[in-house]
Formats: C-alpha cells, sequence, structure tokens
C-alpha cells in the first residue's frame, strides 16, 4: 500500500507539469491576445486606441515574449512565491480573485455532495433489494428523469417555484438585504433559504446516476457465492445486504471524489450563471472568454492539480475499502 502510494506521488509532479504546459498552450492558441480583445471593446465603445498604448500594455504584461518565456515565468512564479500572476480584466491578484469565489464553490459542491449521498445511498440500496416493486419503477422514472432533464431548465423551474411558493428572492445566494451584511444568526438563515436551490439543482443528475448505479452493482453483487452461501448459514438479510455486497458496491461512490475536488473549481458554470451565483466558474468563463491568460491558466493549473490529487485519493480509499483491488 506504500508503494503504491509513493508510486503514484512520483508520478504527481512531471503529470503537473504536463498539464500545465498543455493548458498554457491551448489558452495561447486562439488568435490574438487579451490586448486584442481590449482594443477591440474600445473601438467599438467609439474610443481611438494608438498602438504606443497596446504596446505598452503587452510589455506591462510581457505578452511581447516568446510563449516559452511567458511560461517559463508564470509556472515559475507560481512554484516559488505562489504568485499566479496579475489578471488583465480585473487588475488584481489572480490569487485574490480565486480565493475569494472558491469559499462559496467550496460551500455549494459539499452541501451538494452531502445532498447526492444521503438521497442515492438509501435510494439504490432500496431499489436493488426490492426490485420490480413499484418503489422501484417510481425510482427507476425519477433517475430516468433526473438524467434526462437539462440543469439550467431545472433551475429555472426551482427558481419560479421558490419565489412563488415561499417568497424566496431569485438568484444568488442572500436576501438584498444581507448581502453586504456582516455574519449573524439571522444572515445564516438566510443563506439556508437561498442554498437549497442551487444544492438540488446540482445534485438532481448525479443523484440519478447513483441510484442506477448502485443498484446495479447491488444486483451484481446480490447474486454471487458468498451471499448465497451468508444467507443459507441463517444470517439476518439486513445484516447480510449491509456487510458484504453493500461494501463492495460502494466503490462508485468512492471514485467519483476524484471529480469532487476539480468540480469546487469548475462550478457548475451555466448553473452558476443562470442563478447569479458567487462561485469560480462565471469567472473562469470569462477569462476564457477575453483570453485573460493569467487567470485562465490559473484556473485549468488548479482544476488538473484537483483532479490529480482526487483520483490519488479516491485509489487509496478504494484499495481501503475493497480488499480485492489490494490483492490486485
Amino acid at each position: 500500500m506504500l508503494r503504491f502510494i509513493f508510486q503514484r506521488l512520483l508520478l504527481f509532479i512531471p503529470t503537473l507539469i504536463v498539464i500545465s504546459i498543455v493548458a498554457f498552450t491551448l489558452i495561447q492558441l486562439p488568435p490574438g491576445d487579451y490586448i486584442t480583445v481590449y482594443a477591440a471593446q474600445l473601438e467599438a465603445s467609439g474610443q481611438e486606441v494608438s498602438e504606443q498604448l497596446l504596446a505598452a500594455l503587452r510589455n506591462r504584461y510581457g505578452l511581447d515574449q516568446p510563449i516559452y518565456i511567458q511560461y517559463v515565468k508564470w509556472l515559475g512564479n507560481i512554484v516559488l512565491y505562489g504568485d499566479y500572476g496579475q489578471s488583465m480584466q480585473w487588475n488584481r491578484p489572480v490569487a485574490d480573485l480565486i480565493w475569494e469565489r472558491l469559499w462559496w464553490t467550496i460551500v455549494l459542491s459539499i452541501g451538494t455532495l452531502i445532498f447526492t449521498w444521503i438521497v442515492a445511498f438509501p435510494i439504490g440500496i432500496y431499489s436493488a433489494t426490492h426490485q420490480y416493486s413499484v418503489a422501484d419503477y417510481v425510482f427507476t422514472f425519477i433517475g430516468f428523469f433526473g438524467q434526462g432533464v437539462p440543469d439550467f431548465l431545472l433551475a429555472l423551474v426551482l427558481m419560479w417555484l421558490g419565489y412563488t411558493w415561499f417568497g424566496v428572492e431569485v438568484g444568488g445566494l442572500f436576501s438584498e438585504a444581507y448581502r453586504e451584511a456582516p455574519w449573524s444568526f439571522a444572515r445564516f438563515v438566510d443563506l439556508l433559504r437561498h442554498l437549497w436551490i442551487p444544492v438540488v439543482v446540482l445534485g438532481i443528475s448525479g443523484t440519478a446516476g447513483l441510484i442506477r448505479t448502485m443498484r446495479a452493482n447491488l444486483l451484481d453483487e446480490l447474486r454471487k457465492p458468498y451471499v448465497v452461501t451468508a444467507r443459507a448459514k441463517g444470517m439476518k438479510e439486513w445484516a447480510l445486504v449491509w456487510k458484504y455486497p453493500v461494501r463492495v458496491a460502494l466503490n462508485p461512490f468512492i471514485s467519483g471524489l476524484a471529480y469532487v475536488l476539480p468540480g469546487l473549481v469548475s462550478g457548475a458554470t451555466i448553473i452558476s450563471v443562470v442563478l447569479s451565483l458567487p462561485t469560480t466558474g462565471p469567472m473562469m468563463l470569462r477569462a476564457l472568454m477575453s483570453q485573460d491568460m493569467y487567470l485562465a491558466g490559473s484556473f485549468l493549473l488548479l482544476l488538473s492539480t484537483l483532479t490529480v490529487f482526487g483520483t490519488l485519493i479516491s485509489d487509496i480509499l478504494l484499495a481501503w475499502v475493497d480488499p480485492r483491488i489490494r490483492l490486485g
């Protein structure tokens, strides 16, 4: 086990270096750069743009240098000083922009994960142990519905229901009165009143998929000889199900943790835009559209790092939960 972890950690650094090169190169592929986009915006508003100004801006942000020089300086500042560069669009340090929005993204992601597990875990077990029952058909229909309905459409419907039935202001995580207010119990309650809509929207498709996966895996395990043998020995059904098949069927839940950490950064961009959520997703989208390379590159590097790190964590947990993986 320790050897496995050590080998994965050795691959961690070269993997991230290769990913950072690919991410930085992809950002540079579209024609032009942020200064080109900025100049087009000024011309569209009727302002004159001088070549001297554009040259000075390119020199300020290092855009007049070769791409490999830009990459080495960017990555070197990150590794040595933790400096992700200056956002051209926001004219602020990239690290400040990312971390101030990452908190709300973490809150939403953890809430969505808890909602997904609480709902999918018992429903998947019940559907498998009561196969072809009325409840199983109902849950199957709900699962297909959850996977088939677009998230943004569900967001619009829940926004309408929340405003019509519960009187919750549409959009954002706080009411207008609490948006800039200091933290208090009333502000926390107001957050909970708004939080349920994005949590349900973000979690419904994942919940539907995990229900189907849990049901299929558990049905496969319930038919295996070790379950039949344990049942023949007189072991109680609920104890048998929870002790053996459920433990093996948990593998998809644990392997899904690899995608939770990068989900903290991506933050379901379309849903965040529809619901006006202060998460990192919309900011990353704007950075990519405006070719703000330091902000966009930092987002992609952070996504890649969390994906690799999340995969390592999920592999270790899988080896701990399932002895067959350790033997393999």
